[in-house]
């Protein structure tokens, strides 16, 4: 399901003070909010993940026809893929997959495992520390939003920013 203008106008704006890594969109579907990261911060490299065959061949066309070298798309699961470049995550992922998300973040923040003991594929999703998480319309379960836009539509949709280099702050 594709965000509306609103709520990509919010997830640019909150995107805009996180720094120079590369932000990942989970779940990139037609492109339109990854393509508008890729125009916004040229300088930034943006990744796009996405399961779905039309939706990602749309995409691709139309990054390459807008010749954005910053863009890179992939038809994977998200979950599957090596998240360790990404300062920044994007996101509008239905409740389980938050969920998921919230836990993946917490198993690779949290791992205490030393390197030596951890066979490589575990390796990579241990890496994965991401700055910063942004959420179009549902939260990730256990943490506390350092930002928060309420959209201007009937639901009042909320969009939140995680700040994951601040000190963790669980909701109980």
């Amino acid at each position: 399901m594709p965000s509306s203008a609103h709520a990509y106008q919010a997830m640019l704006k909150l995107t805009e003070d996180t720094g120079k890594g590369p932000i990942y969109d989970l779940g990139s579907g037609w492109g339109t909010l990854v393509i508008r990261m890729a125009i916004k911060f040229p300088k930034r490299q943006v990744v796009g993940y996405e399961l779905s065959l039309l939706p990602y061949l749309v995409s691709l066309s139309v990054k390459r026809l807008m010749k954005l070298e910053n863009l890179n798309l992939y038809r994977k699961d998200f979950m599957k893929a090596d998240l360790s470049a990404a300062s920044v995550l994007v996101c509008y992922l239905y409740p389980g997959a938050m969920s998921e998300l919230d836990h993946l973040i917490e198993e690779r923040t949290q791992q205490t495992t030393p390197p030596s003991s951890v066979n490589r594929h575990d390796l990579k999703h241990q890496r994965c520390k991401p700055d910063f998480v942004i959420s179009n319309n549902f939260a990730l379960p256990s943490r506390v939003p350092e930002s928060l836009i309420r959209l201007d539509d009937i639901y009042r949709s909320p969009v939140y920013r995680y700040d994951l280099s601040l000190p963790v702050k669980h909701t109980d």
